[in-house]
């Protein structure tokens, strides 16, 4: 199954409001595709229309109720989310594969042949050998200028969640799914989210950065990061709370940074400060009282 222009414009508004935005310019080109797709659907509607009733058609037979299909598309999303056999890793130090996955990752086939994506290849920050993985959409425009994954006021507001865990950036292992800045007409510094063919084509790569990393935890950042690790399709509000299994390792979906930097509801920061003291409980992690009690409301 294809996915068509309607469906990746759904999604990429779906990404939108996952991560809080309420508003969206839209440029004169695209004001063009949405006036194609408009008129387009308007002359189907019309070739489906019934007869007038001067000339009226026999009564077809009634048909069976059909069952709508399921929302999410089995080929973008298949079940197994496990690492491709395209790809085989060398032997050697877990340096030595992630190296190989970031050459291997800057000129990836797939990815190249969408021309869809910039050309600034983003890979990962922070420590292999962590217990922690911390998984994103794709770079922004700060992103693809430092060349490391969330910089920027993103970056500032999830190193400031780490902090608050007791971590800091050199202790966790931080990625994307995409590796390339998802591009736009005449684009400066906006950015968008990557669509189902994108992180379909860079899914290999970071599923076997899970496989080399091996964490025994994993924070999905955001709805694109959790739908295209998970396979599921869903809002982030609908998907947090609990836990979900990747290959036998716990995910944990949370708002993404930029979210919050758009909200300043504590209950907001309440919701994504519960997902990082489940990841911490599960993990082992020390929790203070006061680490419990941060954004509740006051008394």
């Amino acid at each position: 199954m294809t996915s068509t222009p309607n469906s990746l414009f759904r999604h990429y508004l779906n990404s939108l409001i996952q991560r809080g935005t309420t508003r969206a310019s839209l440029t004169e080109e695209a004001r063009d595709v949405l006036r194609t797709w408009y008129v387009t659907a308007k002359k189907g509607s019309r070739a489906h229309s019934p007869s007038s009733p001067s000339s009226p058609s026999p009564r077809p037979e009634p048909q069976p109720t059909k069952t709508p299909p399921p929302s999410t598309n089995p080929e973008l999303f298949p079940e197994e989310r496990k690492p491709s056999s395209s790809i085989t890793l060398p032997e050697g130090t877990m340096e030595d594969k992630l190296q190989y996955l970031r050459d291997l990752a800057q000129n990836w086939k797939p990815a190249r042949d969408l021309n869809s994506l910039r050309d600034t290849m983003v890979f990962a920050t922070g420590n292999p050998h962590t217990q922690l993985m911390l998984i994103g959409e794709a770079p922004g425009y700060y992103e693809e200028v430092q060349r490391e994954p969330f910089v920027g006021r993103a970056g500032e507001k999830l190193n400031q969640i780490l902090k608050a865990m007791g971590l800091s950036r050199d202790m966790v292992y931080i990625s994307n799914i995409v590796k390339f800045r998802p591009s736009l007409p005449n684009q400066r510094t906006n950015n968008r989210a990557p669509t189902p063919e994108e992180i379909e084509a860079c899914l290999p790569i970071i599923m076997h950065e899970i496989q080399v990393i091996q964490p025994k935890m994993i924070i999905a950042l955001g709805g694109t990061a959790a739908v295209g690790l998970l396979g599921e399709q869903g809002s982030v509000s609908s998907m947090r709370g609990r836990f979900h299994d990747l290959n036998g390792i716990p995910v944990r979906v949370t708002y993404h940074p930029s979210y919050l930097l758009r909200s300043d509801n504590p209950r907001e920061k309440r919701k994504v400060w519960e997902d990082m003291l489940a990841v911490m409980e599960r993990m082992g992690m020390p929790v203070s009282e006061k680490q419990r009690g941060y954004f509740l409301p006051r008394e």
